[in-house]
């Protein structure tokens, strides 16, 4: 029977490939794993980069999968299309199919004719191909062995037909599925309509490209043939829905219809009404989509980065939302409808719910409180440029907006836009980069980094030379803590050598090791290596490239040498340490949701020998009960002493029985889980690579020492086991100690000894304010006496022995009052500075007088500026001996303002 729904056709593309030997891989996080090259997934082969570049293996050569994307930034940005495009998404699924080295162009052309013509029923006739121009043997492929007519295959050029990973690596020509939907849907009216003019022209729809990865192409550009050739195919989701479902519009395909209905259904639109507002929808439609899929893989709204989008998009439906009547936050509710639609595909939607409804909701409020503000300057600098006949608005403003006022840019542009206006982007561009706080988070189209490739090549010869087994050096963290190799490689530099002396620092490659690579929020172990006359202190490991350990290390005895046999040598304290932080993390976690709610995940971590750190979502500070009931809850569990039952099992089975899974982490169809208390009656149950206790009552006392915020909505708690924490109990109890010495009082009396001498010291405090107001009182009245008269004004200018501005601000206005008219210059030596304060009465004012001109001018006698209001002003000096010469010009300078 033909599939029909989305999710029977993604579920038909699943089962096809299966049956034709491809492993079906779960869709990767939205976050790419281990790639700062990319800031959101945005194609299937993303997961699989490493695989293409043979730093990564795999125990399978064909794949399929589902695999979520976004395309908001970059030079794969569809965002303004959105909403007036019937095609355009932010967040779409891209189903694919892979080759690692197996099969190559002939196959993955058969397989996509097939699947369209036979799986899903779509006639030929209405499909059309495209070829890359010199690709002989694919269009032979369509031609000959598909029996495709000739005018049906289009040769094309680079720009549409040839891809490639970067300005170097892998790249090879491609082959392009389109639909036809009719000569009735052209736009373009050309009277010869065909894809080969490549003119967006609506009537063809591209619905797959099949990317066959045939070169290397290296920095001058000269490609040459890979040894081993891959297929990369994607097939967009949303558009073979809307082929399937005969709807040349995305928006009408059961993927958004039921999203759309939610809207309408909290607007109480008419159907109408809903076709008027039918951008607004789609925004709205397509937003809710991106942000559910963001939250529910770990993003936080934030200023940079994946954080930025997300907020964007929030904000951005927020904004649509107004306009076509939402008055009150709307996007968790719409955000159901999409949780409803896809939470069976991706559980993790339904798994979050409730994070994706408070996260969304708390951002739109956010947004509320300054959103006039923003669209009020906004308006203002649009009326101006008005004024002057201009359209386009400055990115220097734009970017303002966004810095102070908390408009995103796209949201700026979208109003301009509306208004007739355009916006200097790339003034906004500079102006975020010259910014303080510009960025972090960076989209780049940056080339993998050769020293991956040079990892890859030692670990290639490495293998040719038989050293190595093809899944790369034995790497076991979880065995013994002393291992007995041998050393394969030192480099240096990144280049190998047969020795290494005492003193250097170097890489060291070992057959097999324990040492484990920091992952997870776990960091690398140290220690050391030794052999017959030479040792070598181990202080991190890492993976630069799958199945390739290296040990960073200095030779501090001997001279190393390759092919020795060696010890390898964990520090068993700090291992110690590392796995009873690493235990208690898993105990903080499970007792974080149980006090704060299931919508607590963990969004990051430190495990550290010394202390653990742990971030967390919640958007409100964790109050002292609480923090003592989870306290009591993990040193409860450490009591208890549960086993740590660690196993491994398909991931699909360990989710099924609640096992918890971490943002932004990779995991495989096999996955190693731990769990701590009974299997029926788990206390924690998560997916974990790190290394852990066997007992939690090996862990010791657990105390949080710190809850803070790190950002809107992430808390962090930092907490100490085992000796580290008995080591801050010790600390702490000496310091109560030593303070129940010095106040002579018990230290259960501790805290009601200080109530009371704090009390006491309050009374003291308000005794001296009294007297030391009293004090200025009396030297008031005695300087009052002093006071000139300049043109029928009275002037007071005299040095005042004070302690600080305050006081002398005080003594100002006393002195003003007292005098009912004139105008008071105090100045006095603070902290060794001279400071200079004037205060003028309102009738002064209106002569002329101005306290703030007035210390401007004296305040250049003692090396100083400032200034002021009129009636009172304030300035400083570096010249304290020119203290009196600046008071005596006072009279002069009065004189000069009412003259």
């Amino acid at each position: 029977m033909r599939p029909t729904t989305s999710e029977q056709i993604r579920e038909a593309f699943l089962d096809y490939f299966e049956e034709h030997r491809h492993q079906r891989v779960a869709s990767s996080s939205l976050i790419p794993y281990n790639d700062d090259t990319l800031l959101l997934t945005n194609a299937g082969m993303v997961q699989f980069k490493d695989v293409f570049l043979g730093l990564e293996s795999r125990p399978y050569q064909r794949a399929t999968t589902s695999q979520k994307c976004m395309r908001v930034s970059g030079k794969h940005n569809d965002l303004e299309n959105v909403g007036p495009s019937s095609r355009h998404h932010t967040f779409f699924e891209m189903l694919g199919n892979f080759s690692f080295g197996d099969y190559f162009k002939k196959e993955a052309i058969q397989f996509g004719y097939d699947f369209l013509t036979k799986a899903l029923l779509i006639s030929p006739d209405l499909l059309y191909y495209t070829v890359y121009v010199d690709d002989d043997e694919a269009f032979a492929y369509w031609t000959e062995d598909m029996g495709i007519s000739p005018d049906r295959v289009y040769r094309m050029g680079d720009e549409t037909n040839f891809w490639s990973m970067g300005d170097v690596g892998p790249c090879g020509p491609t082959s392009e599925i389109h639909y036809d939907w009719g000569s009735d849907a052209c736009t373009c009216g050309e009277p010869e309509c065909s894809v080969f003019l490549d003119n967006d022209c609506e009537r063809w729809l591209e619905i797959w490209n099949l990317v066959f990865m045939q070169f290397n192409q290296d920095a001058e550009g000269v490609r040459t043939p890979l040894p081993k050739t891959g297929v990369d195919t994607g097939l967009g989701l949303e558009r073979i829905v809307s082929v399937v479902q005969d709807k040349a519009i995305n928006y009408e395909t059961d993927l958004f219809v039921p999203v759309m209905d939610r809207i309408q259904a909290l607007l109480g639109h008419s159907k109408d009404e809903r076709a008027k507002h039918k951008v607004g929808y789609r925004v709205i439609a397509d937003h809710a989509r991106a942000a559910a899929f963001l939250v529910a893989d770990g993003v936080r709204p934030g200023p940079a980065g994946a954080g930025y989008v997300l907020r964007m998009i929030i904000r951005r439906a927020y904004r649509f939302g107004r306009k076509i009547g939402f008055d009150a936050p709307f996007l968790a509710q719409v955000c159901e409808a999409v949780i409803e639609k896809m939470g069976d595909a991706y559980p993790e939607l339904r798994d979050r719910r409730a994070l994706i409804r408070k996260t969304v909701s708390l951002e739109e409020e956010q947004f509320i409180t300054t959103l006039d503000r923003a669209l009020g300057e906004l308006d203002r600098a649009l009326a101006e440029l008005r004024e002057f006949g201009k359209t386009e608005l400055a990115g220097d403003v734009a970017f303002e907006l966004k810095a102070t006022h908390g408009l995103p840019f796209e949201v700026t542009r979208d109003i301009c836009h509306e208004r007739g206006f355009s916006v200097d982007e790339q003034g906004f561009l500079a102006a975020e980069r010259s910014h303080k706080h510009v960025s972090k988070g960076k989209i780049s189209d940056a080339t993998f980094g050769l020293g991956a490739e040079q990892y890859a090549h030692v670990l290639d010869r490495l293998q040719q030379r038989g050293l190595v087994p093809e899944q790369g050096v034995i790497y076991d963290p979880y065995g013994l803590l002393t291992r007995s190799t041998q050393l394969l490689a030192i480099l240096k530099q990144g280049a190998a050598v047969e020795q290494a002396d005492e003193g250097e620092e170097v890489e060291l490659v070992l057959a097999e090791t324990s040492f484990y690579v920091e992952s997870g929020g776990q960091i690398s172990d140290t220690g050391l290596i030794t052999a017959a006359g030479w040792r070598a202190q181990v202080t991190d490991v890492e993976r630069p490239v799958s199945g390739l350990t290296i040990h960073h290390a200095q030779i501090t005895e001997g001279v190393a040498q390759v092919g020795a046999a060696v010890d390898a040598r964990i520090d068993e304290k700090r291992r110690w340490d590392i796995m009873r932080n690493h235990t208690a993390t898993h105990l903080l976690h499970r007792a974080l949701r149980t006090h704060l709610g299931e919508h607590v995940h963990q969004a990051g971590s430190l495990v550290a020998p010394d202390r653990l750190r742990f971030d967390f979502t919640h958007d409100a500070a964790v109050s002292q009960p609480q923090l003592l009931a989870i306290v009591n809850d993990v040193n409860e569990a450490v009591l208890n002493h549960y086993a740590v039952d660690i196993s491994y099992k398909p991931q699909k089975q360990a989710l099924a029985e609640g096992a918890t899974a971490l943002f932004g982490e990779k995991y495989g169809d096999i996955v190693r889980t731990v769990v701590l208390g009974e299997r029926d009656r788990f206390f924690s149950y998560e997916l974990c690579g790190g290394i852990h206790v066997s007992n939690t009552s090996q862990i010791g006392p657990f105390i949080i020492v710190s809850e803070s915020s790190v950002a809107a909505g992430v808390r962090r708690i930092e907490a100490l086991t085992g000796f580290g924490a008995e080591h801050y109990v010790q600390d702490r109890m000496a310091t109560l100690d030593r303070v129940s010495g010095l106040l002579n009082a018990p230290i259960d009396s501790l805290e009601q000894r200080l109530t009371d001498m704090k009390e006491q010291l309050s009374a003291l405090n308000r005794e001296v304010s009294q007297l030391r107001q009293q004090a200025l009182g009396r030297q008031a009245e005695q300087l009052a006496g002093r006071v000139q008269e300049v043109q029928g004004v009275k002037v007071l200018a005299t040095r005042v022995e004070v302690n600080d501005s305050n006081g002398m601000r005080t003594m100002a206005d006393d002195l003003r009052n007292k005098l009912g008219s004139g105008l008071v210059v105090l100045g006095a030596e603070l902290k060794g500075r001279p400071t200079l304060i004037a205060a003028a009465t309102p009738d002064v004012v209106k002569r002329g007088g101005h306290a703030g001109q007035l210390v401007k001018t004296l305040s250049a006698i003692i090396g100083g500026g400032g200034g002021g209001r009129s009636d009172m002003a304030q300035a400083g000096g570096r010249d304290a001996t020119k203290l009196d010469e600046a008071l005596a010009a006072a009279a002069n300078a009065v004189e000069k303002q009412l003259g």
